[in-house]
């Protein structure tokens, strides 16, 4: 069982990650942006952080490079879900410290692989 941080300014894709990863036994706490995000990984300590790209007050990109500076976060995995699939945005996403990306709309099928596969490691 692992601890996930799902990052995500939609109330309903956050119940929807947290459905679908909770009957796996995982523990899933939720934030609409960044700075909330922040705020509960430094309260807490997660195996694994999911995170959107637009969301309001502080988006996907900043707040990975916001955890990589905390000493807790540097090797945990981050994985980014976001509708925007450009090369750029992924080599963004890369260059700020996500270990993987989910294209939005993902099946739950999908999203449990890739998580099973980045906890994994």
């Amino acid at each position: 069982m692992a601890s996930i941080l799902v990052l995500d300014d939609s109330a309903s894709m956050r119940q929807m990650i947290k459905v679908t990863l909770a009957d796996k036994g995982h523990e899933i706490k939720g934030a609409a942006n960044g700075v909330q995000g922040l705020r509960l990984a430094k309260s807490a300590v997660f195996d694994l952080i999911i995170t959107d790209l637009n969301m309001p007050e502080m988006d996907g990109l900043t707040f990975i490079r916001e955890i990589r500076k905390l000493p807790d976060y540097r090797g945990t995995p981050v994985l980014f879900v976001s509708t925007e699939s450009s090369e750029v945005m992924r080599h963004q996403a890369k260059d700020a410290g996500a270990t993987g990306w989910v294209a939005k709309p993902f099946s739950p099928e999908q999203l449990r692989r890739v998580v099973e596969k980045v906890l994994a490691r």
